[in-house]
């Protein structure tokens, strides 16, 4: 009889945590009376929450090689207009300096026809993405941005080596600016 008591009970309180008449789900132990549930964790301090705010960029090799890259692009939800630019490429010559660079359009339609490349780097200051000996490089850039709010854009990527010449490159991503 006991037993038949506790699962009644427990199967009460289950259902109780998960009527539709609540606006959030309520955990079991609240449901009885016990302690109430702690606060959600927002996922939005990495960004608003209408895309497209953040982007993984890929770079793809441009001269036959094998060459890759990647660009974790993240405008953190805050209030400075700040985009981190965490920089990784592989398989390109070692020891060698590489810059990224960055080009965008005002004509949102998934084709980036703007060429004034911009070098990216610390802030307004550009800076080099070095590889090692096996040809891997990384480097943490950012770059404070100037558009106001609420401006969208295309923007594509490119590496270019130290005679300028282009060696990864990406397709085109858009981008809102946002806070």
């Amino acid at each position: 009889m006991n037993r038949t008591c506790a699962a009644l009970t427990i199967l009460a309180a289950l259902l109780a945590a998960c009527s539709v008449d609540r606006a959030a789900p309520t955990s079991a132990v609240a449901a009885v009376g016990g302690a109430t549930p702690t606060p959600s964790i927002s996922a939005s301090s990495w960004g608003p929450e209408t895309p497209p705010f953040n982007n993984e960029i890929i770079l793809r090799d441009v001269t036959g090689g094998g060459g890759f890259g990647h660009v974790k692009f993240r405008q953190p939800n805050d209030d400075n207009l700040t985009v981190l630019l965490d920089t990784w490429v592989r398989d390109l010559a070692p020891n060698t300096s590489y810059r990224l660079q960055r080009a965008v359009d005002t004509d949102i339609n998934d084709d980036c026809t703007g060429t004034a490349w911009l070098t990216l780097g610390q802030g307004a200051t550009p800076a080099a993405i070095v590889t090692d000996d096996r040809g891997t490089g990384r480097a943490a850039l950012f770059r404070t941005l100037t558009a106001p709010l609420g401006a969208t854009f295309d923007i594509h990527f490119r590496v270019i080596d130290q005679s300028n010449a282009v060696v990864l490159e990406s397709a085109c991503y858009q981008f809102v600016v946002t806070q």
